[in-house]
């Protein structure tokens, strides 16, 4: 079978025919604030900032956190992404010594938008689409760059000054004192957070997934502690040509992630699962960053609850659905966590109600899932007691 890297290449090269902003070799804008560092040739990587062609403020555009609460449609995240070009630049990830470099780190530490001016060697081309970062638009070398100066957030410009704060105790402070994801990743990405000696330039794909590990690591510690729930409880969510479950289980903590992908290119029907038990994976999820990101948001809802879970997550994607990064997973997860439950008695119950709502028979994840194959034997139930529910 295709594995989930190759088949979401496929999924995203159809979209690289969408129509991105159209600028010139020389570009006045806005940054919302946002930058983009690549991982080709690391650690000689491209650097730069995103910034739209349009003035005053843009936040909107690189603020994944508002996009599920605000209902934004699918074609308007990709609008607002498509509009935004990056210029772009070769810098090694351990000079943060040069002007250029420390203008990104100006931009990433700003509480908003900022004015800039570019001049690139050629004009800017392309889109850029995958299933870990957020898409953008064109992209050129950049040969001039300037900023206007902005105000820092106060709570990044804290941190950024603390060279003695190791990254993962500043990534889990800011995250306590409410800073949205987007912004804690691009701090960190930037090399504006860490032990001074240690600071560098991070790859935002990297950065993006080492945020959600930092961050989940630290929740699990505490939902260790919390009492069991009592009952098998189902949180569901859908936006974005996707449907989310979120089964809790009266359970020690244990996390199984699973999507589907059903007919997006064209007949195909596609299950990839992963999981772990007590004790955290010690290998990289071969399902990407998705993997983390839905890890982090179920754990961040239960330490808010004070409780300690198992959690099984099914997802299904339905024709229509692009690629645009793990923040589509957090963010619907998080969704899914802020909706009321449902309880159950048993997994039979929790998995009956999902059926009435999902495409795709639920026998197709047990089969797939590995946890919940197991949770299953572990209650006497067989997989062929759950035909019946398969739509």
């Amino acid at each position: 079978m295709i594995g989930k890297g190759a088949y979401l290449k496929q999924l995203t090269a159809p979209t690289l025919q969408m129509r991105s902003v159209e600028v010139g070799k020389e570009m006045e804008g806005s940054s919302p604030p946002s930058v983009f560092i690549g991982s080709w040739n690391y650690p000689d990587v491209y650097a730069g900032p995103m910034i739209a062609p349009q003035h005053g403020d843009t936040a909107i555009m690189d603020m994944p956190e508002s996009w599920i609460t605000e209902c934004r449609t699918q074609e308007e995240i990709i609008g607002y992404r498509l509009n935004l070009v990056w210029g772009k630049s070769m810098v090694n990830a351990g000079d943060l010594g040069s002007r250029y470099v420390e203008k990104l780190q100006e931009i990433s530490l700003s509480s908003s938008s900022i004015e800039s001016e570019v001049a690139f060697s050629s004009i800017p081309t392309g889109t850029s689409f995958s299933e870990e970062h957020t898409p953008f638009g064109p992209s050129a070398a950049i040969e001039r760059f300037e900023i206007e100066s902005g105000r820092w957030d106060n709570k990044l410009e804290k941190v950024f000054y603390d060279t003695d704060l190791r990254s993962v105790e500043a990534v889990i402070s800011l995250h306590r004192q409410g800073v949205p994801f987007s912004s804690i990743q691009k701090t960190f990405s930037v090399g504006t957070i860490g032990l001074d000696r240690n600071r560098h330039l991070v790859p935002t794909r990297w950065s993006i997934t080492a945020c959600d590990t930092m961050i989940g690591d630290r929740l699990l510690t505490h939902v260790k502690k919390n009492t069991v729930i009592d009952t098998w409880r189902v949180h569901q969510f859908s936006s974005l040509h996707n449907n989310y479950a979120v089964i809790l289980m009266p359970t020690g903590w244990q996390y199984e992630w699973s999507e589907a992908f059903l007919k997006v290119l064209g007949n195909e029907e596609l299950v990839f699962s992963d999981h772990e038990g007590y004790k955290k994976k010690t290998e990289y999820s071969h399902l990407g960053g998705c993997y983390y990101s839905c890890k982090m948001a179920v754990l961040e809802a239960l330490a808010r609850q004070q409780e300690q879970a198992g959690a099984i997550i099914l997802r299904e994607a339905h024709r229509g659905y692009v690629p645009m990064g793990v923040f589509n997973v957090r963010e619907n997860v998080r969704g899914a966590m802020r909706q009321p439950p449902q309880e159950f008695e048993d997994i039979r119950a929790a998995l009956s109600h999902i059926s009435d709502s999902f495409s795709l028979p639920i026998t197709r994840f047990i089969e797939e899932g590995e946890l919940l194959r197991e949770t299953i034997r572990q209650h006497q139930c067989r997989i062929s007691d759950f035909s019946s529910a398969a739509n």
